[in-house]
């Protein structure tokens, strides 16, 4: 079974729980979303971050310990605590954020206790998977330290997973974000940008010149995700099996990665890779949170 890294920021989730106003109170952040489920698509996975040593912060170790992910590499930075997010959406399904994360432990997972040695095993991981997110959360040394280690899993043998997931209050403006983003492209062999994100950080939006900019700065696979049109593999378009209506989209793309990147450590080709991955995502968007529980729908299975 491949060994799996997925590094980030895993957070608080504040959702509504229902129509009188009461809140739900959950965990999400995009790398920990496609590490719970890789780790329920039966993936050996282990999430490389920092929380801190508070009560919530126990209970998010213990709640992903739950869902099958090693939190080995789950650090602990003294004196701090996990950052907050709550989801609002709207009637056709579409979510706004509103982020309490300024000063999370997770900004300073690359200083914390027992990084060294975090490090030293990522870098034999089968596969690493980050996001632009991931770097955004980071001060620049702590950037540095996780292309180095992306670059490292790759001279190992092992492949780097990469998304372009671009939020602009997380970066002093789209040129930064741009740089870093080219950085992070040229250590992946697989590439997972979003349409909507490559227009939004000023680069073309029609797929098949986003496949063609991340395969000219090193990336070796692309995967554009085109949302409700599906996703372009190896030229062509693959819709969703099924139009669907969605309740809420949080988290659509990270199960579609995970979907995408469980199929292909299997021997999947691509195409087939990216149906998963649609079958996943699709799930996810009928149902509230960016990681709803088990159900008898669920698309862990096949």
């Amino acid at each position: 079974m491949p060994d799996i890294v997925m590094v980030g920021e895993g957070m608080i989730e504040l959702s509504r729980a229902d129509a009188a106003g009461g809140w739900r109170l959950a965990h999400g952040g995009d790398t920990l979303n496609t590490a719970i489920h890789l780790a329920r698509l039966g993936d050996r996975v282990r999430y490389l971050t920092a929380i801190g040593d508070d009560p919530f912060s126990a209970g998010l170790r213990a709640d992903w310990a739950a869902e099958g992910i090693n939190t080995a590499l789950t650090l602990t930075e003294p004196n701090a605590s996990p950052g907050l997010y709550a989801i609002a959406t709207d009637d056709a399904g579409e979510r706004t954020f509103t982020y309490w994360r300024s000063d999370s432990a997770a900004r300073r997972v690359f200083g914390a206790p027992g990084i060294a040695a975090a490090v030293e095993q990522a870098a034999s991981a089968d596969l690493l998977g980050f996001s632009l997110i991931s770097l955004a959360i980071l001060p620049d040394e702590g950037r540095n330290a996780l292309l180095a280690l992306a670059e490292r899993v790759r001279a190992n043998g092992g492949g780097v997973a990469f998304d372009g997931n671009y939020r602009p209050r997380l970066w002093r403006d789209a040129a930064e974000a741009r740089s870093w983003r080219d950085r992070a492209v040229a250590t992946c062999s697989i590439g997972l940008p979003t349409a909507e994100d490559e227009a939004l950080i000023g680069d073309a939006d029609y797929a098949a010149a986003i496949a063609a900019r991340w395969r000219s700065l090193g990336a070796g696979e692309v995967v554009v995700k085109l949302g409700a049109r599906g996703a372009l593999v190896d030229g062509e378009i693959v819709p969703p099996p099924a139009r669907l209506t969605p309740r809420d989209t949080s988290g659509a793309g990270d199960a579609f990665n995970a979907g995408y990147l469980h199929a292909r450590l299997s021997g999947t080709a691509p195409a087939d890779a990216a149906l998963a991955g649609h079958r996943l995502a699709g799930w996810v968007v009928m149902r509230p949170g960016a990681i709803p529980g088990r159900d008898d729908g669920a698309a862990y299975d096949g």
